[in-house]
């Protein structure tokens, strides 16, 4: 399988763990998108779902696969959350926030009974790091909260420059949330809960890719096969 395939092989197990009535979360990204469109397939088919979509483009490629759509506002409380992930260590804390939606990912996925990883094989890995970890930032003072969080992530053993994303025209790139992101090249993170403490008590940091203790499963797909892997 290539990757393409092994994502949607991974989305496609994910639907096992879904049952009619649920209240779902969902992913952005290019993972996600496959559960989206196998999702909508089931719907279609009758099942009887409402999901709370994690970014505007989920959002609208949800409504055109013909999900039902709530907010979390609505339905504060949801069954299950599939997304898709940048890196994953035994233990499943996870880097995310690779397509920008980290903010509304994290909260969606904190309100979730149960998070669901679903990913390629190569987003296993034995140390998180080598994907820059996205930091979400206010855009006012945002020297100043770069330069911290360059000073927090050295703090906490893992130095490495932090580059501010930009968008296709050149400017800051701009989430769903209003919010500027950060890149942190810092090719190993040997204690995520240090690190993400540390970039907690940054004035202006308004959320952090590290995903620590909310995914229960992570669903990975290689040449080999589909295997489930469940935290301990």
């Amino acid at each position: 399988m290539n990757i393409e395939a092994q994502k949607r092989a991974a989305a496609a197990r994910a639907l096992d763990f879904v049952r009619g009535g649920m209240r779902i979360g969902l992913g952005t990204g290019s993972t996600a998108k496959h559960f989206i469109d196998l999702l909508g397939e089931r719907v279609r088919a009758g099942l009887d779902i409402v999901a709370v979509p994690t970014s505007e483009a989920t959002s609208a490629h949800a409504a055109t696969a013909g999900i039902a759509l709530t907010t979390l506002d609505e339905a504060a409380l949801l069954d299950l959350t599939v997304d898709g992930a940048d890196e994953i260590v035994p233990g499943l804390t996870l880097i995310k926030g690779g397509g920008g939606a980290l903010l509304r990912e994290k909260v969606v996925a904190a309100a979730s009974a149960q998070m669901i990883v679903i990913a390629d094989e190569s987003k296993w890995v034995s140390l998180l790091g080598a994907f820059p970890l996205p930091i979400e930032i206010a855009p006012f003072g945002a020297t100043a909260i770069h330069r911290a969080v360059e000073a927090a992530s050295a703090a906490a053993g893992c130095p490495g420059p932090a580059v501010l994303r930009k968008a296709k025209d050149g400017h800051a790139f701009v989430t769903d949330g209003g919010h500027w992101l950060l890149d942190a090249s810092l090719q190993r993170i040997p204690d995520p809960a240090a690190l993400a403490a540390r970039l907690c008590t940054v004035p202006g940091v308004m959320e952090h890719g590290l995903f620590i203790g909310l995914a229960h499963v992570a669903i990975l797909a290689g040449p080999e096969g589909v295997r489930v892997v469940e935290r301990a």
